[in-house]
């Protein structure tokens, strides 16, 4: 039979060939700014010797803290006041002690030497650089000799901030109508000195005795038990901490409810306002699954006698990792199991995996300095994913990894400016960039690819090395390649070079490499080459990995095993001399686990295509994901053309997974940004309802009990992307659920409730959509609110849009989704588009006086940097401009502004003239049936339909 197969798809291998087009740019949205710096930053893991260090001066380190506050914020009142004592140990003789101190004041000072028998009472001026917050202690005639102890004791005022960062204020109202406060933290990276002056630098560990005095009608709680002896009515003293980094300390003093449970030897509670009672038992469930799921993995115990995890009203970031005092955004900590949807659900178990990694990965072992951020970050994204996958097998969460952090990673990653994973950085300003897609999503995917390659078992216990060996310390990756190492050696197995050198050429350099196969059909043989991939084809530089590769081919579709088979050894080509039938597709990187991009010859992109059209489930979903992600990059950045493409997308009809569709999603949408105002835009609905429409039959318009996990991620795809190309069944669907609420109060089901909101409201009257925008102002349940505020932006009415927008400036919505209302209007088309315009064209300066959170770009530049990616018609472009030319010399905005949108523009230009040409001319020789192409296609189809039939 092998020579039938092979004679059939040979001749279907001639029907197929297609001829290149034209080289094109490809444009992600939304834009994402690269950190650029003059000097090599790999080279670079200390400060010139010219440049001002913001470092804490080491002579001195502190080994306890004995920490008092006192606050009334029961009636609102933001000042509190605080007593420090720090135990400070001196390594070198100095004259001052420096800590650091952010927004205190009234310091009174004093220094008394310990283990030593009627020491004095030294009282100490002070002097404070703000450039780098540093309080210098110190007294004229005083020096601090090298190995002496010393008790620093800091009276000091300050008032609880508003910006959600550092120690401050959050509000919300009870069922009655009555305003509560609350005082919380939120300390990472640099913040734990606004609370209490402190040596804030995650390498210089300590340990921690909180009291806080508080009105009797709240509760305190902090990252240890209560420690009932000495708290009292008013008082609530907690147990001393274990040895752990300033920005780890958190405590909250509020009227909170919770929920408790044991598992594991470990008590765990759930934490939030009153009236959210019943929405934390999802959290507390999950929340002691996933914990005894990593401390199993790991094979090291949570080392502290309790796990509390906090909801809170007002939350800058999504959730912080505090040591035994977690804290979230309400969306990712309260479900309702009536109301919420899937999505939460799901949220709610990442994210809390998330910070629960952390617990260790962050927490037991700190990292040495913030250059190193991806240390702890990477692993959390990775056992955010791996953690939920070992509670919930079923779930089959890596398929939303692999369709979210991972393509983002590689998104951000194909600019020849990509920073590396270990960065050199300083100042509290340059701390916060960090905080991006390298070092949580790439260093996620980077980690997960070595856990496949080397095997999980060898992984696994090289993490348990690494945690045990630095417990209690600050590690470097060099620890971490340690660990590994000595894994490898202790389950004897062999690695063609050191984890030093294989893993570091990872996080050393920036980028991603992109490996073009190319076959030998006459020996079976194939080589494999590595580039650095970016937008720019014909951009070419010197880096290479240490990449590792394996195989599937149609005489072998095992996608199960996916560690590494081969290597390049830091080479830049390899050959395998795999044997193959030159009638046989190719595939590599199985399960798509390793982080790079794969580009084939010609043929063997036909190979792999006539097989997706016969029989696609034969291939690994992540790999049907990855062939419909690295094709767009490839035929938008002229390395392919965009007809392999487009006939490779043919086969959805027949795909029922989540992750391709969640891949053809993000094409579909990404052309139709560019051709939605098009002439020819009939003919993209039309070869997009082919796609879509047999499958959005199939999962329909109804929430089904007992699914599958990920199905009803699939069918919310296919309900946008059907809805998107004018399906008739979709748009009336929707429609008609939507006004049977309105009208009937027929409840929509939650999990469908973001698609008909959204699809339902884009031709709705007024009736309806003031029935949506008062459901928003009503709605207390922060995941749901969300939901809305994206669903409102669908509209296509200017009126109702400009109703809208106004919540972003009129107090009806809280200050963290403010910020969110432009992008959900702008990224819906040209009408919600030149809506944003006009309305910061009208309120610009109110707009920019919006608060964007501790440490947040000004809302004002964001949203005309996103508008500016959206903005791809000349029209578009010239409103836009004159807004520009409004706003670019306020203090809202960097000088930079018009740089940047100019830059977008470009892009978005650039990509038209590459792209639409040859997009639509296929997609109009589709639609007619007039394209040689199109018609050798149909009839290869049929050909190898038959030959599968005969096999």
């Amino acid at each position: 039979m092998g020579r039938v197969l092979f004679g059939s798809l040979s001749l279907c291998l001639v029907l197929l060939v297609t001829t290149s087009i034209q080289a094109a740019v490809v444009r992600e949205f939304p834009p994402l700014e690269q950190f650029q710096r003059l000097e090599n930053p790999n080279q670079r893991v200390v400060p010139l010797a010219d440049e001002v260090n913001y470092r804490l001066p080491n002579e001195t380190i502190p080994v306890e803290y004995d920490i008092t506050l006192t606050t009334n914020v029961h009636t609102g009142d933001t000042h509190f006041t605080g007593v420090v004592g720090i135990t400070v140990s001196v390594l070198t003789s100095t004259p001052n002690i420096v800590v650091h101190a952010r927004q205190l004041e009234n310091f009174t000072v004093t220094a008394q030497q310990l283990n030593v028998e009627n020491a004095e009472l030294h009282t100490l001026q002070t002097s404070y650089e703000a450039e780098r917050e540093f309080l210098t202690l110190s007294k004229d005639g005083l020096t601090f000799a090298a190995d002496t102890t010393w008790l620093v004791t800091i009276n000091y005022e300050g008032n609880l901030r508003t910006d959600n960062g550092g120690f401050y204020l959050s509000t919300y109202e009870t069922d009655e109508g009555e305003t509560k406060y609350l005082a919380t933290t939120q300390f990472e990276s640099t913040d734990a000195r606004h609370a209490f002056p402190c040596y804030d630098e995650p390498s210089k560990r300590a340990n921690f005795t909180i009291t806080i005095k508080h009105d009797p009608s709240y509760n305190a709680i902090s990252n240890m038990p209560v420690n009932e002896a000495t708290s009292s009515s008013g008082v609530t003293s907690f147990q001393k901490t274990v040895n752990m980094p300033s920005y780890l300390v958190a405590f909250i003093v509020s009227q909170f409810v919770y929920t408790e449970g044991e598992f594991n030897q470990l008590t765990q509670r759930v934490y939030s306002r009153e009236g959210t009672l019943g929405d934390q038992e999802w959290a507390l469930t999950n929340g002691m699954l996933v914990e005894k799921r990593l401390s199993d993995y790991f094979g090291v115990p949570f080392q502290l006698p309790k796990l509390d995890q906090a909801g809170i009203p007002d939350f800058a970031a999504g959730a912080m990792e505090n040591w035994g005092l977690a804290t979230y955004r309400e969306e990712y900590l309260l479900y309702n199991s009536e109301n919420s949807t899937i999505n939460t659900q799901t949220n709610i178990a990442t994210v809390e995996a998330h910070e629960d990694a952390h617990m260790w990965f962050g927490d037991l072992v700190a990292i040495e300095w913030w250059s190193y951020l991806w240390l702890k970050e990477g692993f959390a994204t990775l056992f955010e994913n791996l953690a939920v996958d070992l509670a919930y097998p079923e779930w089959d969460i890596f398929q939303t990894f692999h369709a979210g952090s991972y393509q983002s990673a590689l998104v951000y990653d194909a600019s020849a400016t990509a920073r590396p994973m270990s960065y050199f950085i300083q100042k509290p300003s340059e701390i916060a960039l960090l905080y991006d897609s390298v070092s949580y999503a790439k260093a996620g995917s980077v980690l997960n690819m070595w856990r496949h390659a080397i095997t999980n078992k060898v992984f696994q216990r090289g993490l348990h090395n690494y945690l045990v060996d630095n417990k209690y310390t600050a590690a470097n990756p060099t620890k971490l390649f340690e660990g590994i190492a000595k894994a490898a050696v202790e389950e004897n197995y062999a690695v063609p070079a050191t984890i030093a050198e294989m893993m570091g050429s990872w996080t050393d350099q920036g980028g991603v490499p992109v490996l073009t196969v190319t076959r030998n059909y006459e020996n079976g043989s194939f080589t494999i080459r590595q580039d650095t991939y970016t937008n720019d084809k014909d951009y070419t530089n010197d880096k290479l990995w240490y990449v590792p590769v394996n195989y599937a081919d149609a005489s072998n579709p095992d996608f199960r095993n996916t560690e590494a088979t081969e290597y390049l050894l830091k080479q830049r080509e390899i050959t395998v001399n795999a044997g193959l039938d030159n009638a046989n597709w190719l595939l590599l990187n199985k399960k798509q686990v390793f982080y790079y991009r794969v580009n084939y010859d010609e043929t063997n992109w036909q190979l792999l295509i006539d097989f997706l059209l016969a029989r696609p489930h034969k291939i690994a979903p992540e790999n049907r994901a990855q062939l419909i992600n690295d094709l767009y990059r490839f035929a938008t950045s002229g390395r392919t053309s965009h007809s392999t493409l487009l006939q490779l997308l043919t086969y959805l009809p027949k795909e029922d997974q989540y992750s391709p569709w969640s891949a053809a999603n993000t094409v579909i949408t990404l052309i139709n940004r560019y051709l939605s105002g098009d002439a020819s835009y009939s003919n993209f609905q039309f070869y997009v309802s082919h796609l879509v429409s047999d499958q959005f039959d199939k999962f329909g318009v109804q929430d089904l009990s007992g699914e599958q996990h990920l199905v009803k991620y699939t069918r919310n795809i296919l309900i946008n992307i059907a809805c998107l190309a004018g399906v008739e069944s979709c748009l009336s669907e929707t429609t008609a659920k939507l006004e049977a609420l309105v009208d009937q109060g027929t409840v929509i089901e939650p999990n469908l409730q973001s698609q008909v909101y959204c699809n339902g409201l884009k031709k709705a009257d007024d009736r309806v959509y003031n029935f949506v925008f008062n459901k928003l102002i009503n709605s207390s349940d922060q995941a749901e609110r969300r939901l809305l505020i994206s669903s409102l932006g669908c509209s296509q009415s200017t009126t109702q849009l400009e109703k809208f927008l106004n919540t972003s400036i009129d107090d009806s919505l809280r200050g963290q989704e403010s910020i969110t209302v432009l992008s959900a209007v702008y990224s819906r088309g040209e009408v919600g588009l030149l809506a944003a315009i006009d309305f910061l064209d009208k309120n610009w300066e109110t707009y920019g006086e919006l608060n964007s959170g501790f440490g947040g770009v000004n809302p004002l530049y964001s949203d005309i940097l996103g508008i500016s990616a959206y903005a791809v018609s000349s029209d578009q472009q010239q409103a836009l401009q004159n807004l520009v030319e409004k706003v670019k010399d306020s203090e809202y905005v960097p000088t930079t502004l018009q740089t940047s949108v100019d830059a977008n523009f470009k892009a978005n230009n650039d990509w038209l003239t590459a792209n639409k040409e040859p997009l639509v001319s296929w997609m109009t020789g589709f639609r007619t049936g007039g394209s040689s192409a199109l018609s050798a296609s149909l009839l290869a189809t049929v050909l190898c339909f038959l030959a599968a039939k005969l096999f």
